[in-house]
Order: structure tokens, then sequence, then C-alpha cells
């Protein structure tokens, strides 16, 4: 059922890989349907650093759930996202007071681009859109964060239309010889 209905990322749609279906995860565990145990040494894609069936997690979550699930921002707030947005503010450097909610590391390269071109753009200077990124990186799949994804291992491969960007060497490692 799940090669018939869904295609999985970085995989093909005609021969795609076969996926690991999950039962259940704890901890770092995830449980196959057929019992087998794995490690998600991947914390699903950066997505779940604290583990799975976190106890204080999950009450935080089931409670914000009880009274809503989600809100848009677009004219509207709640009370949770300013206290996030205080909280955020006051271990910030100086100077930066203002917080931009995103879902997901994708989005957030995405938003911080169009900041940079929006900014050009108030400035007088639209023609000013491309970007410099450090060779080695990886920001997401998303159009734009894998413009400024290193152009070899980014993806961009994946299909034509990604905007070039600038690309600087990556700068040593720890010990490494910077000349």
């Amino acid at each position: 059922a799940d090669r018939t209905r869904l295609w999985h990322p970085y995989t093909s749609m005609v021969a795609p890989t076969t996926a690991l279906p999950v039962a259940s995860a704890s901890g770092v565990h995830l449980v196959l349907e057929d019992g087998t145990e794995l490690v998600d040494a991947m914390s699903s894609w950066w997505a779940c650093v604290h583990g799975y069936g976190v106890p204080a997690l999950d009450a935080a979550v089931h409670a914000q759930l009880e009274k809503m699930s989600h809100v848009m921002f677009g004219g509207l707030t709640h009370r949770p996202a300013v206290a996030l947005g205080d909280a955020l503010c006051a271990v910030a450097p100086p100077g930066l007071e203002k917080v931009f909610l995103c879902d997901s590391g994708s989005v957030a390269v995405e938003v911080a681009l169009k900041m940079c071109a929006q900014y050009w753009r108030g400035r007088g200077r639209p023609a000013k859109h491309r970007f410099v990124a450090l060779r080695g990186g990886y920001h997401g799949d998303t159009l734009g964060a894998m413009s400024v994804s290193d152009p070899e291992t980014g993806r961009h491969d994946a299909l034509g239309g990604v905007p070039t960007q600038l690309f600087a060497p990556r700068p040593p490692a720890e010990g490494e010889d910077f000349s």
C-alpha cells in the first residue's frame, strides 16, 4: 500500500527504495512492524532531538492540543507564541528583538533569504538578489534552501530551475592549514 500511494523524499517515484514500516517509537528507538528495533540515529531528519515518548513533552503537546492545534499567524496571534518570542529574545544578543517563527529549518532558511531580498528591494536595489554560501553546506529541500546548499552534494541535480548562487570554499577544520 505504501508504494501505491506514497512518494517518499529522496527516492524515485518510478523505482522507490523500500520504506521500513514503523509501528512505534520510544526514546531513540524505532520499532518496526515485524518487531525489529532500530536506533534512530537521524533523529527523524533532525526534528526529534529529544527522542520519542518524552513524558514532559508529550504532556505539553497534549495540553496545547486541548486548547488549539494550530493558528496561522496571518493577522492572528496567541499567548504561547508571544511567550516563546519573549524567551528567545531574552537569550539573543542585544539588538535582536524580533522573532519570525517557522515550522522547519528549510522554511527558516527560505524566510531568511526572502528577508535579505526584501531588504535590498526596500533599499532601491532589487537586482541584488544572489547569495554567497559556503561549499559543503546543506540547508534544506525548499528551492531557496537548495540554492545555497553545496552545488555538488546539496541535491541541485534533483531538479532544474534551482537559482544560481555564489559559493566560497569551506573554511578549514580546526587544526587544518588555512593557506
